[in-house]
């Protein structure tokens, strides 16, 4: 009989806010499993067939909807990421929606308007790559762009404060928590990746012709910015994370781990979640039944 403990990813991974989170002590890799690259693509196939499943019942259910945040420095891995968890679900009950910098109509609103506009309906998985988050974490290392956007009477750098933020923590809290209170289930994985094997994904970008797309100068510019963008998540998630919508913190230095990590902990989410298919009334089934005497006719 095999004893060996299994590691469960999700305990593990999760930060409720109960204990501080230190970005710099916190690994960037998989140090608690010996897994062979076979083995994780075998359990994330896994993983895939049981979300197919789940995602069957919450969309015949249309009782629930879930909304799966992923963030991460440039090169963590968000594009590769949702393109391999989602490669079995119907495209009818799943939206991807990528969030770029704010157009003049979005800035013309408030800034969770954009957002509230891509909430999945019940029913539906909807992914953010990038978030809501972007507003506390870009414009905390670049605050001109809050003086910019023309927000109430906010007109110079000094007002863009440590209040200014928590006030958006605040922000975010209170959404998160209108969405669990209306049937979302809420989901927030942030990337964790070293500076170096940032670096290697860059050097990798530039050196082969068929990723050359993916190559931006301007995350070589916001590279110098490391340390300020690392302070940012740290803040971020110390004051978003709860333990009705924790943040798990995923080791991305490897790509296919943090896929299985993922994958993994969506599945066991969604399971806690009572999705079951509709049952029929009676008079439904009576429908059906003539319905099949029709057909044999």
């Amino acid at each position: 009989m095999d004893n060996k403990k299994i590691f469960d990813r999700e305990k593990s991974f999760r930060y409720t806010g109960k204990a501080e989170f230190k970005i710099k002590k916190t690994s960037t890799n998989a140090v608690d499993e010996k897994l062979s690259k076979d083995d994780i693509k075998a359990r994330i196939e896994k993983n895939i067939e049981l979300l197919q499943d789940l995602q069957g019942k919450l969309y015949a259910q249309t009782h629930y909807g879930v909304l799966v945040i992923i963030q991460g420095m440039d090169g963590a891995g968000k594009d590769s990421m949702i393109r391999h968890i989602l490669s079995g679900v119907n495209p009818q009950g799943c939206e991807v929606t990528s969030f770029k910098q704010p157009t003049s109509i979005e800035l013309s609103h408030d800034y969770l308007w954009r957002i509230h506009r891509h909430v999945p309906e019940r029913g539906m998985i909807g992914i953010f790559n990038r978030s809501y988050y972007e507003d506390v974490l870009v414009s905390r290392v670049h605050p001109q762009l809050i003086v910019d956007a023309h927000i109430g009477g906010i007109t110079k750098l000094d007002q863009v404060d440590d209040q200014f933020y928590e006030d958006r923590f605040k922000d975010f809290n209170f959404f998160e928590d209108y969405l669990t209170r209306n049937g979302f289930l809420v989901l927030k994985f942030f990337l964790h990746m070293s500076k170096n094997e940032q670096k290697d994904r860059f050097r990798r970008r530039i050196d082969l012709p068929d990723h050359n797309w993916k190559f931006s100068s301007a995350d070589i510019w916001e590279r110098r910015y490391w340390d300020d963008y690392q302070k940012a998540y740290e803040d971020a998630i110390n004051h978003t994370a709860n333990k009705k919508n924790p943040w798990y913190v995923i080791p991305s230095d490897d790509k296919w781990y943090s896929r299985l990590c993922v994958s993994d902990i969506i599945d066991q989410r969604m399971k806690k979640l009572p999705l079951s298919y509709p049952d029929l009334d009676d008079a439904e089934k009576q429908k059906l039944e003539e319905a099949l005497g029709e057909l044999n006719k």
